[in-house]
C-alpha cells in the first residue's frame, strides 16, 4: 500500500466521548465532565509541521495522557508508543471494524522511516526531535521507538454506572460467549498480557471488576500489544457484572489454587472438564496475585485450579490466566488449538 499523507489536514484534539466515563477507574474523575478543551494546550496548530522543544505546549498535553488516566479518559485520547502496536490497532481496526480509523496525529522521529502499510491520507503527521521522543516515549533508550500515536479511546471500551438498564449488556460485547473477568488485576504488565491472551484465544471480551488499573496504562497498552484496542472492554461492579450473568445466563468460574486452606470445594482444570462446558456461557474470574480473589468472587464462582506437579504454591496470575483461557477457548475457536 502507497503512503499518501495530506499535511494539511485539520486536527484537533480532544474529541467528545459521551459513552466514557472514567469515574470507575478513577474516583476523583466522578465529578469531570467530558467537555470541549479546544483551547487547551492539546491544539495543535495547523502549520506545526515539527517540534523539537519539550516545554511545547503540545507535548506537555501528550505526556500528562500517558501519566494520568483521568486526563486520558476526561479527553477520550491515548499515546500509543511503538511502531508495532500502532501498526497492530490500525491493522485491526482497517480489516475488521466497521468505523472511522482511532489514528488521529502521528508523531514520528526526525527522517525515521514511514511505514508502507500506514494509509495516512486522513492523520496528521508531525516529526519530532530524539529528545521530544524518550521525553514522551518514558523509556531510556529510543533506539526501537520511531513513532508515537495519539489515538481516541475505542467505542469497544464501556465504562458504567449505576444509571443503566439490563438490556445495556447488549452493546458491550458483540459475542458474550467467553468473558475473562479481571479482580483487582493492579499490575499493568499481567492485565496487558491477559488481554491480549483473551484476544489470541478468541474470548469475546474482558469485564474489569474495581480495583484493575486502566487497561489504556502506558505498561498495560505495552504488555498487550494493542490488544486493549481489539478486545471489548467493560469497566464496572459487582451490580454490573451480576447483570451481565443473568441476561446471558452465564456461569461463573474463577481461577484459585489447589492448597486453600478453607475447606472448599475446588474442580480441576482438565480436558474432560473443558469438554462438558464448551456449549456454556463462561465468565472467567482471575484475581491479582497479592490479594486473590474477592470473597465476593469466590461466593459466587465455582472454583477451579490447575494441576501441577511441582510444589509450586500457585503460578503468575497472566501464566496461569493463559492456561485458563486456552483450555477454556470458545469451540469455534479449537481448530487453532494444539494436538
Amino acid at each position: 500500500m502507497q503512503i499518501s499523507i495530506n499535511m494539511n489536514t485539520h486536527w484537533i484534539s480532544p474529541y467528545n466521548f459521551p459513552q466514557i466515563k472514567a469515574s470507575t477507574l478513577d474516583p476523583k474523575a466522578k465529578n469531570q465532565p467530558f467537555r470541549s478543551k479546544s483551547n487547551s494546550p492539546s491544539f495543535l496548530p495547523i502549520n506545526v509541521k515539527s517540534i523539537t522543544s519539550t516545554s511545547n505546549p503540545f507535548v506537555k498535553h501528550c505526556l500528562k495522557l500517558r501519566q494520568n488516566s483521568s486526563y486520558r479518559h476526561s479527553h477520550g485520547s491515548v499515546l500509543v508508543v511503538g511502531s508495532t502496536p500502532i501498526r497492530e490497532i490500525y491493522s485491526f481496526q482497517e480489516r475488521v471494524q466497521e468505523r472511522p480509523i482511532t489514528l488521529d496525529c502521528l508523531l514520528v522521529l526526525d527522517e525515521a522511516h514511514i511505514p508502507e502499510d500506514l494509509n495516512l491520507q486522513s492523520v496528521r503527521l508531525v516529526r519530532i526531535s530524539s529528545t521530544v521522543m524518550k521525553k514522551l516515549s518514558g523509556l531510556q533508550s529510543i533506539d526501537s521507538i520511531e513513532m508515537i500515536a495519539l489515538m481516541k479511546i475505542p467505542s469497544t471500551f464501556h465504562s458504567v454506572d449505576d444509571e443503566f438498564l439490563e438490556e445495556d449488556c447488549n452493546r458491550w460485547f458483540q459475542n458474550a460467549h467467553r468473558i475473562l473477568v479481571l479482580d483487582g488485576i493492579q499490575d499493568p504488565g499481567n492485565l496487558g498480557t491477559l488481554l491480549r491472551s483473551a484476544m489470541a484465544f478468541g474470548w469475546g471480551g474482558a469485564f474489569l471488576l474495581p480495583g484493575c488499573c486502566d487497561p489504556f496504562n502506558e505498561k498495560a497498552l505495552r504488555a498487550s500489544r494493542g490488544a486493549s484496542f481489539q478486545l471489548p472492554l467493560v469497566s464496572g461492579g459487582w451490580l454490573h457484572l451480576d447483570a451481565l450473568r443473568n441476561h446471558y445466563n452465564m456461569k461463573m468460574l474463577a481461577g484459585h489454587p489447589a492448597n486453600d486452606q478453607k475447606p472448599r470445594r475446588i474442580s480441576r482444570l482438565t480436558r474432560d472438564f473443558t469438554d462438558l462446558l464448551s456449549d456454556t456461557p463462561l465468565c472467567l474470574v482471575l484475581g491479582s496475585e497479592g490479594g486473590g480473589l474477592s470473597e465476593k468472587t469466590k461466593d459466587a464462582s465455582e472454583l477451579v485450579s490447575i494441576p501441577m506437579a511441582g510444589e509450586f504454591e500457585s503460578l503468575n496470575v497472566s501464566v496461569a490466566g493463559g492456561i485458563f483461557l486456552y483450555m477454556l477457548q470458545p469451540e469455534d475457536h479449537k481448530n487453532f488449538k494444539l494436538t
